[in-house]
């Protein structure tokens, strides 16, 4: 049998457990990593090619939406399902922005959320559905799209940062310095100067400070707790792990 490759990103470990259990009982579905916040999304999605990363849309730090963007850009074959808490309009239509085919609330049987899965690996797109179900979600992606044709590109397409620079945005909200940042994501602190040049430059702002006020401003991130551990998805030996 062909398996395909699952990605779980959440910042919450016991429901990590619990999702990567309820996913890894379907023999079609291998889990082959677990991330916390979006720089581990990123790194394990580069080293390990899921097919699919199932992610909560609010991590701390940059938020999915964004980290699903970088993904896309990454590799754009990935598909994505969000997570969330409850399911609105402007979510749904934010995760159809992000590139995401499907979104699924953390309340639901665990069999709705396998079929899900299943159901985006063979290549259903769930969100169409969630369109066709809702008049006022389909205005939107409507005006959107007649947007998009009048002027040739996205409405408000934003700053384009690299998946590189994001991972680095990411460290910075959630309060790490240079050295920790160069630690976590296994680079000089050289590097990590010159991606938060990069990153400046791009958001057109003179230091941290503004591009956090930037990223939290526009959505791009929350300020909340911190993540429960730091490198608990990456135990020794697996990929992007710190030798033990």
């Amino acid at each position: 049998m062909n398996t395909r490759r699952v990605l779980i990103v959440d910042d919450h470990p016991f429901f990590r457990i619990g999702l990567r259990r309820i996913l890894s009982a379907d023999l079609r579905i291998s889990v082959i990593g677990e991330a916390a916040n979006g720089y581990q999304a990123l790194h394990l999605a580069e080293v390990e090619h899921p097919d699919l990363v199932i992610m909560d849309v609010q991590l701390p730090g940059v938020t999915g939406l964004q980290i699903a963007n970088a993904l896309r850009r990454q590799a754009p074959r990935i598909a994505i399902i969000f997570l969330s808490v409850h399911v609105d309009d402007d979510r749904l239509f934010a995760a159809i922005r992000a590139g995401a085919v499907g979104f699924v609330t953390k309340d639901s049987d665990p069999s709705t959320i396998v079929e899900a899965v299943a159901a985006v690996l063979q290549g259903e797109n769930l969100l169409h559905q969630s369109v066709l179900q809702s008049p006022s979600l389909a205005r939107k992606v409507l005006n959107e799209f007649r947007a998009m044709s009048q002027d040739g590109e996205p409405v408000d397409p934003g700053v384009t940062l690299s998946p590189r620079e994001l991972e680095v945005l990411d460290c910075l909200i959630m309060g790490n310095s240079n050295k920790e940042i160069a630690s976590r994501l296994y680079i000089t602190e050289q590097t990590v100067k010159n991606h938060m040049t990069s990153v400046l430059r791009k958001l057109e702002v003179d230091d941290r400070v503004a591009a956090l006020r930037y990223a939290v401003t526009r959505g791009w991130a929350e300020i909340g707790p911190q993540p429960h551990t730091a490198v608990e998805s990456m135990p020794a030996g697996e990929p992007g792990a710190p030798p033990a």
